[in-house]
């Protein structure tokens, strides 16, 4: 028997743990998942970065219930890693600091370029897709992987975020000049390398935007890993979510849960999509969190597919 896997997942608007179970070589299982949005990076980015005291506290009681679940696997394997909030902060050290001596719990802060791979990672195995670009849109980054011939070929961070958008631009239109620019300037700083017809949807944003799309087309399957819509088909949909009130984002079927950063993460999508003149978009329902539990065990397929079994939305 395989012994259980934990990631721990420590974003700039969620922290996440999901527990996983090896099942044979070719294949895992979800067995459990847990999410609060404690939102680590709130007030940050006004703030050179620094983590604020409340958001500290609200992550720690978090990591805190998190360590009284993994209590139940007395063998289970713990990698907790940071992504954009903490890497970008300069106190993060007193953070992980205090983690480590009240919880026992080791974080792992890894780059953007990791964080793009990792969840590269779990699309192309997860996926059956051999060209594309991964994008996983985050609260304080976009991380970006180029696929080719099933092979991570190339990865890059881009500083766009949903928290961190919303933060730098609080109260202004989000169709204003100002921001508009801010992002025009970031997407140049992307290798023309990264342009390619197919994109991998990865995250919360792109996820809640898929659920929507199959909402409106009508589709009766609420499965959405591998469901693909058109990029050009949607733009006008793009277009209405981002300039949206909370009453019409209900209408576009947005949920409650991603009211607050859906705007922000639709306009960053759009303007990634549109960048890399993606034409078709393919959902997954994995990312990070299975990257980084792929790339600590040895799974193999004579496919180059892994079976995950618990891919249920």
């Amino acid at each position: 028997m395989f012994p259980p896997i934990a990631v721990i997942d420590i974003g700039s608007n969620s922290v996440r743990l999901v527990i996983y179970q090896q099942l044979d070589k070719q294949s895992f299982h979800l067995l459990e998942e847990h999410k609060f949005k404690v939102r680590i990076g709130e007030g940050a980015y006004l703030k050179n970065g620094y983590l604020q005291e409340e958001a500290i506290s609200r992550a720690f009681n978090a990591l805190q219930a998190f360590s009284l679940i993994l209590q139940n696997y007395p063998n289970i394997k713990t990698f907790p890693i940071a992504t954009s909030a903490l890497r970008d902060a300069p106190n993060s050290n007193i953070f992980t600091a205090l983690i480590q001596k009240e919880l026992n719990l080791t974080i792992k802060i890894i780059d953007g370029k990791q964080e793009a791979y990792l969840g590269a990672l779990a699309a192309k195995m997860l996926l059956p897709i051999a060209d594309a670009i991964s994008i996983d849109i985050g609260g304080g980054s976009s991380d970006i992987a180029l696929i080719k011939n099933s092979k991570i070929i190339e990865t890059y961070s881009l500083n766009l975020g949903t928290v961190r958008l919303k933060e730098l631009f609080s109260n202004t239109h989000l169709l204003h000049p100002d921001i508009q620019e801010h992002i025009e300037n970031e997407l140049k700083t992307l290798p023309a390398s990264f342009n390619m017809l197919k994109a991998i949807s990865i995250g919360g944003t792109a996820r809640t935007l898929s659920k929507a799309i199959m909402r409106f087309k009508g589709d009766r399957t609420s499965i959405i890993h591998g469901f693909s819509y058109r990029n050009d088909n949607f733009q006008e949909f793009f277009d209405k979510v981002i300039e949206a009130n909370e009453t019409l984002l209900h209408e576009l079927k947005i949920p409650k849960s991603r009211i607050d950063t859906i705007r922000e993460g639709t306009l960053i999508w759009k303007s990634i999509l549109n960048h890399i003149e993606s034409k078709e978009v393919v959902s997954s329902s994995v990312g990070i969190r299975e990257g980084a539990f792929l790339e600590a065990v040895n799974l193999t397929s004579p496919t180059g597919l892994i079976t995950f079994t618990s891919l249920t939305s």
